[in-house]
């Protein structure tokens, strides 16, 4: 029997997915979770809902979907030790260095990778099932036939997304927000970049909208399919939605998987029923009815969800501020939920009415100071959907007292790699272009190595044209897409044997995928005369943020690392240390895609610049293979390569790819690099200040209350021995 698995950002959404009839929950706790904007649950609130939910025969799992930096790690060690030792039934993981902490100290903690960790294949399910985690979630950028094919070559329990919002972005490579600011994604803080109000540029036809906003997920009518399909587990989505939505989604789903088999039509009409209040974006069944991004986006539907209650027509003063709306097809009524939105899109505030005025045909209702004629209003909830559960946590909490403790992280050694084993990577510059005629344009009077994507064009040039490349082929590597669907995969497969038939042994591997088909391949290999060795590096989307993840990688023979596109000096200087840093390769110039999409955009979308409501330029590019987002300032760092030297890095990265590079440009950036002086008008990323961490602000806070208190008390005793003058 399947699972309904429901999310429990608060206590009172915990009330309403056991009351509405869930399986299991999942819910974050104060630290390492992907929706640290949640209320989240404090450590007696957890230990008693574990013990509640485990007395009503259903599951808890807790979200661990976070990378992490090499200096939490023995912090996020005394988290999954106190983890341990309460007992939930599953960790959702994200970062390939907690897997691999888990599976040394905890064994026993059943480990589910998170959406984030981007498996859209058997392969990278196989692998992943290799090394003990027990449940896959999958990509939610897959349809039902790839599922199927997914299942049919693979044994892991497979868990998919079946309701609420979407990321734009391929899961778990969206870098928007953390190019914003330091607020990443992948470290539970996005900014939803993707909600945000854009506009082209004047001179090409002015264009506004929410281009890049998705509308939300329904699969109810999709349900029965997916459980012939053999999916183990359905999830929603929403540990930042209200007790009242995740009662009524999922008591919606509840009905739909107990009584299709009865009564399919029936059920379904009756699920989409009680789905109808939920009041959220516009629906869509994503890759499960159709590819085109007409269907997935909704460039004129704000961000914030709820049902369009209409524009604030005229407001006045009565005690309270009060509004009068136009343009919306329900009268709010007291007690309802609202979201206002400024018409400039620069803020919104959620409010519950506490009074009306005037008649049935002249309304005006209450709302909060700040807002004025032309903001928009949207319907949250009524005061109707209130509906109260049984409280699942203890009354008392006193006794629920266990909290991550002091132990000591062991020291993690990595793996010493002999000179002859490592010849495949050596020191110097490396430029990574995104077609074949790109290297000619790039190629100068010093020595590179390319580094070539692997898409549509590219196949094209090595396997149909049989185009002679002005590099050898074992100084190429050919780095591979970070997402990779079923029919990719099949591809693949094919197309590495055709391409090391051809001499090429240099990969860039950015997903699980392409280090289970590499490592087949050696082996295959061995066998073969034909063959050569397969040299794998791990690309910037594997995530190495620490040694743990350096370590599960260094299991997979893979010892050469893009190091993250998101990451700071300092975390790259504590990963590697000086034995290791030969190791590393640093990204020092790219156009980072900010966005990664599956589908290419729509006709309509006929502009290639566009701007935030802070003036900040970025550039769309569609392509057979997807389309993306990227800044019009370039990340550089080309300055800073004699200082890395210095450091005792040795490897380093010219990012060209999706852009058209030239030989004047590529001796501007060689020229920085030798004279140390900074490019104009260049984003640092996140390289000095690392990434945003409310945690750390927190903590440094409390600190210096701490002592700004002892200070404060200090100088209180010692006035009282001052002579007075």
């Amino acid at each position: 029997m399947a699972e309904l698995l429901a999310p429990a950002g608060n206590v009172e959404a915990l009330d309403a997915a056991i009351g509405e009839g869930a399986d299991a929950v999942y819910m974050g706790l104060k630290t390492f979770n992907a929706r640290l904007r949640s209320s989240n649950f404090a450590w007696n609130q957890f230990e008693s809902a574990v013990e509640a939910v485990h007395r009503r025969g259903k599951k808890i799992f807790v979200t661990v979907n976070t990378v992490s930096e090499e200096q939490e790690m023995e912090r996020l060690y005394r988290f999954l030790e106190y983890l341990n030792r309460v007992g939930p039934d599953g960790l959702i993981v994200q970062d390939l260095g907690t897997v691999r902490m888990i599976q040394e100290f905890f064994p026993n903690l059943p480990i589910h990778a998170s959406t984030q960790m981007n498996v859209a294949s058997a392969q990278a399910v196989n692998l992943l099932s290799k090394q003990g985690i027990k449940r896959v979630v999958l990509s939610r950028e897959l349809g039902l036939e790839e599922i199927q094919a997914i299942r049919a070559e693979s044994n892991a329990e497979l868990e998919v997304f079946v309701h609420g919002a979407l990321c734009v972005s391929e899961s778990g490579l969206c870098l928007f927000s953390s190019y914003l600011g330091g607020k990443s994604a992948n470290r539970g803080m996005c900014t939803q970049a993707c909600r945000r109000f854009y506009e082209t540029d004047p001179e090409g036809g002015l264009k506004k909208g929410y281009f890049f906003s998705p509308n939300d997920l329904q699969l109810i009518d999709r349900i029965p399919d997916l459980i012939k399909a053999g999916v183990n587990s359905f999830k929603i989505e929403g540990r930042m939605k209200s007790a009242e939505y995740v009662g009524t989604v999922t008591a919606a789903y509840r009905y739909v998987m107990d009584h299709w088999e009865e009564d399919k039509k029936g059920a379904l009409a009756t699920g989409r029923r009680m789905l109808s209040t939920d009041f959220a974006r516009a629906k869509t069944e994503y890759w499960y009815s159709s590819t085109k991004a007409e269907n997935v986006l909704n460039p004129y539907q704000p961000g914030g969800t709820g049902l369009y209650l209409g524009k604030i027509a005229e407001t006045r003063q009565d005690g309270e501020m009060y509004a009068k709306l136009r343009g919306g097809t329900y009268e709010p009524e007291l007690g309802d939920s609202i979201r206002l939105h400024k018409k400039d899109d620069t803020g919104r505030v959620s409010h519950k009415i506490k009074s009306l005025k005037g008649s049935e045909d002249d309304i005006w209702i209450e709302i909060p100071k700040g807002f004025g004629v032309g903001d928009e209003v949207y319907l949250l909830q009524t005061k109707n959907m209130s509906k109260r559960y049984n409280r699942v946590l203890a009354k008392d909490l006193s006794k629920y007292r266990r909290q991550p403790g002091g132990a000591v992280l062991p020291i993690l050694d990595l793996t010493q790699v002999d000179k002859e084993d490592f010849s495949y990577f050596p020191n110097g510059l490396y430029i990574q272009v995104s077609t074949v005629r790109d290297i000619f344009s790039v190629l100068g009077e010093h020595p590179v190595r390319i580094i070539l994507e692997w898409n549509t064009e590219t196949r094209k040039d090595l396997l149909e044209e049989m185009v002679e490349l002005p590099v050898s082929k074992r100084q190429t590597y050919i780095s591979l897409d970070p997402f990779c669907p079923p029919d990719t995969e099949k591809k693949l497969i094919e197309d590495l044997k055709a391409l090391s038939d051809l001499g090429y042994c240099n990969w860039v591997v950015n997903n699980l995928a392409h280090v289970n088909l590499l490592s087949h391949m050696t082996a295959a290999g061995k066998k073969s005369s034909r063959r050569h060795k397969m040299n794998l590096i791990a690309g910037p989307y594997l995530y190495t943020f620490n040694r743990w993840a350096v370590s599960f990688l260094e299991n997979e023979n893979i010892y050469g690392y893009i190091t993250p596109l998101e990451n700071s000096r300092q975390n790259i200087e504590a990963t590697f240390d000086k034995n290791f840093r030969n190791r590393a390769m640093i990204t020092v110039f790219s156009y980072p895609a900010l966005f990664r999409m599956r589908f290419q955009l729509p006709k309509d979308y006929n502009f290639e610049l566009f701007y935030d409501k802070q003036g900040e330029e970025f550039r769309a590019l569609s392509t057979p293979d997807g389309s993306f987002v990227m800044p019009e300032k370039p990340f550089s760092l080309l300055d800073k390569v004699g200082f890395m030297e210095k450091a005792g890095f040795s490897h380093f990265l010219i990012d060209m790819s999706h852009t058209t590079a030239t030989k004047s440009e590529m001796r501007l950036l060689t020229k920085s690099i030798k004279n140390g002086l900074p490019l104009p008008d260049i984003s640092r990323f996140n390289w000095k200040d690392g990434f945003y961490d409310p945690e750390k602000i927190e903590r440094y806070r409390e600190a210096t209350a701490s002592h700004r208190n002892e200070r404060s008390s200090k100088g209180q005793r010692s006035s009282r021995n001052k002579k007075r003058y």
